[in-house]
C-alpha cells in the first residue's frame, strides 16, 4: 500500500463521513441556534426546552435520510472491496 493509495481511501473516508453526518449536524445547529433565539426573547431558560426538539429533530433527521445514508456507506464499502487487489500490490 503505497501513501497516495493511502492518502486517497483517508480522503474518501472522511468524505463519506462528512456526507452521512452532515445532514443531521446541520438540522441540529438549526434547531438548536432557533431554540436559543427563542429562548433569548421569552427569557425562558428550560434545560429540557433545549433537548427534546433538538433530539426529536435529530431522529426524523436520521429517519428522512436513512435510504440516502445507506445507500452512501454501502457505495463507500462496495469500492473498498472492489479495490482490494490495488492495495494488496
Amino acid at each position: 500500500m503505497t501513501i497516495e493509495l493511502l492518502n486517497q481511501v483517508s480522503r474518501q473516508t472522511f468524505e463519506t463521513v462528512l456526507l452521512v453526518g452532515g445532514p443531521v449536524l446541520l438540522v441540529s445547529l438549526i434547531v438548536g441556534v432557533l431554540i436559543s433565539i427563542f429562548q433569548a426573547i421569552t427569557q425562558l431558560q428550560e434545560v429540557t426546552l433545549t433537548f427534546v426538539p433538538k433530539i426529536v429533530a435529530v431522529f426524523l433527521t436520521l429517519l428522512l435520510t436513512l435510504p440516502w445514508t445507506v445507500k452512501v456507506l454501502v457505495d463507500f464499502t462496495r469500492g473498498l472491496y472492489e479495490n482490494i487487489p490495488l492495495y494488496v500490490k
